[in-house]
């Protein structure tokens, strides 16, 4: 078992203006925790970008189970599926933590795509990781035991594996949140919580504060 990729890289100068200052087509805006940014069935028709927080994304089956799919921070683009084609959002973004948003509108992106390589770099290195992030979390589902998979989960809500130093001391998460990412009951996740913070692996006393000694758990056979 490896250690989380990697992402969230650091944008170009040029990009990194166009991410940060508001613009033709593109608008920034502030969100209390808890705020849906968008939910599954809307128009999907802009890409956002995150300056400041963490977004959840969730998806809602037809039996009413809900399942946590990712959990994004700052450096990190959303609602993607607009620029393949798709019409209608599959997912509901959620604020875990006040935030700051840029949306840019569908057009827009395809304009800086065509004119702007910095920009093009920068998303489109954003979306080769992001895919690469996504076959780990399929094998980590398939083949990595319950305890194994909430402590990816942490190293990842801690931003371990991300460039920059990483946020030990990560946003407020529920217990029914962490089962909804891994997979398994809040009573699991309850136990192996216990556990690590017995170990010395994270702190967990109103706050999370998760301590690089918890990769051990990811990486050990």
């Amino acid at each position: 078992m490896t250690a989380p990729t990697k992402i969230g890289k650091k944008a170009p100068r040029k990009s990194h203006r166009f991410l940060t200052q508001p613009g033709p087509g593109r608008t920034i805006w502030p969100y209390q925790e808890g705020i849906v940014v968008f939910s599954q069935g809307d128009a999907a028709t802009s890409l956002f970008y995150i300056q400041k927080g963490k977004i959840k994304i969730t998806v809602l089956s037809k039996s009413g189970k809900e399942a946590v799919i990712a959990v994004l921070g700052s450096g990190d683009f959303f609602g993607e599926g607009c620029l393949a084609g798709q019409q209608l959002r599959i997912a509901t973004a959620t604020t875990m933590t006040e935030a700051v948003v840029m949306r840019i509108e569908r057009a827009r992106v395809v304009t800086m795509l065509q004119t702007t390589p910095a920009f093009s770099e920068t998303l489109l290195a954003y979306t080769l990781t992001r895919t690469l992030r996504i076959e780990e979390d399929l094998v980590d589902q398939l083949f990595n035991s319950s305890e194994k998979r909430l402590a990816r989960a942490l190293l990842l809500l801690a931003n371990f594996g991300k460039d920059g130093k990483p946020e030990t001391v990560i946003p407020k998460i529920s217990q029914e949140t962490l089962a909804e990412m891994v997979g398994t009951t809040r009573s699991r996740v309850s136990f192996f919580m216990n556990k690590f913070r017995r170990l010395g692996f994270i702190k967990y006393n109103g706050t999370l504060e998760v301590h690089s000694s918890l990769l051990n758990v990811v990486l050990h056979d």
